[in-house]
């Protein structure tokens, strides 16, 4: 029997609240993994490339989980699914970009299980880091995917600081064009950091790629009222249409007066660590009529400063094929 036919044994905690989730996260640190939806964790654990000391499953914590309306937009619960992302009427009806988003992850198997939380957190999905090679996102001193022989199809086109790996999230694109905020939550308190800034890139830390401390929780995502019903577009292109990753996705929030572009946010996932936020396409397309020049001008900004790698020139005009599409069909 092969080693990795079985998981590395550890210990398994399942609090009942989030206080006691915290103190979890505290005493055990780098050592504990925290669970959500398990679906990419237990890869992780098979393949024995992650051996935690600790298991925290945070499925019982009530605290995790839910969608409700404030004064100021939505809180969904970190642990809310996937399949009640897509299906709630209240996220189709004021942010339908996040419900649609939603639904193009992987499979409905996977959506039943797979979290919100558990999505925008999963880590990249680069087989020579997860075949436990010793790349620089593991610790090691090569990138194996950035070399004359390396496979790198898949991998980024913007942002690479040693590491060409690139998130491989849905939700994530959805959330920077919503401007949304997550809710982190720790032993010693709350913050709340914009989901532009909550996704880091390896040049500010290669071994992370969200701002997440090891006793941190994702507690919640927040929806601000100021994006509430505006026009959406979000288009993912993958290798197969149910249980592949982006090649590239795109998400866009467009408000409109008449036919003019008042005003617009737009990112895009598979091309770089973080989901990128294309400012310059909305700066191209802000206070300009939505029409056919608009969005071609708009396509071709959005690849300014690509650095293709060996495998993956097709992801630049791919690019701009999907960021033309989301300004002319919005």
């Amino acid at each position: 029997m092969s080693a990795k036919d079985m998981m590395p044994s550890f210990e398994l905690y399942q609090p009942s609240d989030l206080a006691n989730a915290l103190s979890l996260t505290k005493k055990f640190g780098t050592d504990g993994w925290r669970l959500a939806g398990g679906q990419d964790s237990y890869d992780w654990f098979k393949d024995r490339a992650k051996r935690p000391q600790a298991v925290i499953d945070l499925n019982g914590v009530a605290e995790l989980k839910g969608i409700k309306e404030t004064d100021s937009g939505l809180e969904i619960g970190a642990l809310t699914t996937l399949t009640e992302i897509s299906q709630n009427p209240i996220i189709q009806e004021k942010y339908g970009l996040l419900a649609a988003a939603a639904s193009k992850v992987a499979s409905p198997q996977i959506r039943n299980v797979g979290t919100l939380g558990g999505n925008v957190n999963q880590d990249t999905r680069c087989w020579y880091y997860r075949a436990g090679l010793d790349c620089y996102r593991a610790g090691g001193n090569t990138c194996y995917a950035d070399t004359p022989e390396g496979m790198n199809r898949e991998h980024c086109l913007f942002g690479s600081d040693r590491c060409v790996a690139v998130t491989p999230s849905d939700t994530a694109p959805a959330l920077v064009a919503l401007d949304a905020e997550m809710v982190i939550v720790n032993d010693s308190g709350e913050r709340v950091v914009k989901a532009e800034n909550y996704f880091i890139g390896p040049g500010v830390d290669i071994t992370r790629m969200t701002v997440l401390e090891a006793d941190d929780i994702l507690k919640a995502i927040r929806l601000p009222m100021t994006w509430a019903g505006a026009s959406y577009y979000f288009e993912k292109v993958a290798d197969r249409n149910v249980w592949d990753f982006p090649l590239v996705n795109v998400a866009a929030a467009i408000k409109l007066n008449g036919n003019i572009i008042e005003d617009i946010r737009i990112a895009c996932g598979g091309v770089e660590c973080v989901p990128r936020r294309l400012t310059v396409v909305e700066d191209v397309v802000r206070g300009s009529e939505k029409n056919e020049d608009t969005a071609e001008l708009a396509g071709k900004s959005a690849s300014r400063g690509a650095t293709p790698l060996n495998y993956n020139h097709f992801k630049i005009p791919l690019m701009e094929n999907l960021v033309m599409r989301a300004i002319r069909n919005t």
